[in-house]
């Protein structure tokens, strides 16, 4: 099933933030657990994790690229539950 991953609000008065790295191409797997990208703000860099097992299929906001919150970031397919 694909599903295309937003930027979440990491703080209250966070508008945007830096992808500033991709820990998968496309066209790799992840586990659930393991880190996919990493978040760059005024305030720290955070690692984000995979919920589930899935398949990463496109990066829509690309290293170094800024993003909006609810701004779509990629898309991955994640086998049905």
């Amino acid at each position: 099933m694909k599903i295309n991953l937003k930027l979440a609000r990491a703080g209250m008065n966070m508008e945007e933030a830096v992808i500033a790295k991709w820990h998968r191409k496309p066209g790799e797997a992840f586990k659930k657990g393991e880190v996919l990208y990493e978040v760059e703000n005024e305030k720290s860099v955070e690692e984000v994790e995979a919920t589930a097992d899935g398949v990463l299929l496109e990066v829509l906001v690309p290293e170094g690229g800024e993003a909006k919150v609810g701004q779509l970031l990629c898309s991955v397919d994640i086998p049905k539950l």
